[in-house]
């Protein structure tokens, strides 16, 4: 078994490369280091959160966690996170690297027909190969492949072999197949059946937001801030979904709609289909809805 020491020390070597690391527990799972991001609240996972340091208290989680500063990796908040330790996660896209994850013989037989050689680290299922340069993460952009780069993270399984070629268009593509992929099951999904603003909640008891006009400003609110946020996108959008649900996701205010109206703002502002109902969902899961 390998000490957690030992684990601490190959994640400041691997950090002193310029590489951003964060350790892993058992089921390469980061550690939720802080408090605030419990069932992800912050928006630390891909789709919720633009790019940048999470505003949480430091040590935050998840890729938001990693770090190339010693000094962060060897203070007293990390020491829990390392004294139980696995193994050691970096951030591609902070070392300015795309991941492709192969997963299995298939996905590294395909990539070695389709894509251009480059470094190689073998992992316990396949492979993964390393590109120079970043993008936006993706899972199951084709069959057993997973794309890691932007606020996404890889396990350190070493350098690797091989020279890190240029990130090419054919990687590039896979995202815009699958952006293009969701963007067709989206427009085919059965609308759900319309709930009217009167409509009663379970039990026969009335809406508490009687007065369309409540809803109306509430939905009217979430779509400005969507509008006007500049930075922080993903976050943005998912805290306001989450805000919106919040209050109005257990009583039947809530139509296809209102929900357009919120997803078209999100839209606007560059989120693809996928992630908004990604959002929405997770903000559904984490109100327990």
């Amino acid at each position: 078994m390998t000490h957690p020491t030992d684990i601490r020390r190959v994640a400041l070597a691997v950090a002193a490369t310029g590489v951003p690391v964060l350790p892993l527990s058992r089921g390469k799972r980061p550690f939720a280091n802080c408090p605030a991001c419990n069932r992800s609240a912050c928006g630390d996972r891909p789709h919720m959160r633009a790019a940048g340091p999470c505003q949480c208290p430091a040590p935050c989680h998840g890729w938001a966690a990693a770090t190339t500063d010693s000094a962060v990796l060897t203070s007293p908040a990390w020491a829990p996170a390392w004294r139980q330790a696995a193994a050691v996660a970096y951030h591609p896209a902070g070392a300015g690297l795309t991941v492709v994850d192969l997963d299995d013989d298939a996905a590294v037989a395909w990539a070695r027909r389709e894509l251009p050689p480059t470094r190689t680290v073998t992992t316990t299922r396949g492979e993964h190969w390393l590109y120079q340069g970043a993008m936006r993460s993706a899972n199951d952009v084709r069959p057993g492949v997973d794309i890691k780069s932007l606020m996404s993270y890889a396990r350190w399984l070493g350098p690797g072999a091989g020279t890190t070629a240029p990130l090419p268009n054919p990687v590039r593509a896979l995202l815009q197949r699958e952006e293009a992929t969701n963007a067709r099951t989206v427009a085919t999904v059965p609308a759900r059946p319309t709930v009217t603003v009167s409509s009663a909640l379970a039990g026969g008891r009335e809406c508490p937001h009687r007065s369309p006009v409540y809803l109306e400003r509430g939905i009217a609110m979430a779509e400005q801030r969507i509008t006007e946020a500049r930075s922080a996108i993903h976050h943005t959008v998912y805290r306001t979904f989450l805000a919106v649900l919040s209050a109005h996701g257990r009583c039947g205010c809530l139509t296809d709609a209102h929900m357009k109206r919120l997803f078209t703002a999100a839209h606007a502002k560059g989120e693809s289909p996928r992630h908004c109902i990604d959002a929405w969902a997770n903000a559904r899961t984490s109100l327990g809805l």
